[in-house]
């Protein structure tokens, strides 16, 4: 099991992938994590497959900050030419992304 912790003085975001390659997001995606939950990201993409999944029912707290780390993951998938979904997304971060109109980008995926 390969597993990115991130450990800040606010909680621990960590972003795991499986045996199977199924990604989940743990913990507080917030500006105390934002940083380095980014830079885990990045790692995995660029290890991944083609076709990644990532669960984000783990994920304890979002803000803007949170927001942004997900639309830069979308991005950096696209540009990679792979294809990269949320599934269960938090109710906090459909709140944010709804206001900020991204909310289809966030349930589509790129």
């Amino acid at each position: 099991m390969n597993a990115a912790s991130l450990n800040e003085a606010h909680g621990a975001f960590e972003l795991r992938q499986d045996a199977g390659g199924r990604l989940s997001a743990r913990g507080p995606l917030t500006f105390a994590t934002a940083r380095l939950a980014r830079a885990a990201g990045l790692s995995t993409l660029e290890r991944g497959s083609a076709m990644l999944e990532l669960d984000c029912a783990g994920i304890t707290a979002a803000d803007s900050a949170g927001l942004a780390v997900l639309i830069d993951w979308l991005g950096r998938a696209k540009q990679a030419g792979s294809r990269l979904c949320y599934r269960h997304l938090p109710q906090g971060l459909t709140s944010l992304a709804r206001i900020s109109d991204l909310e289809e980008l966030l349930e589509r995926g790129v």
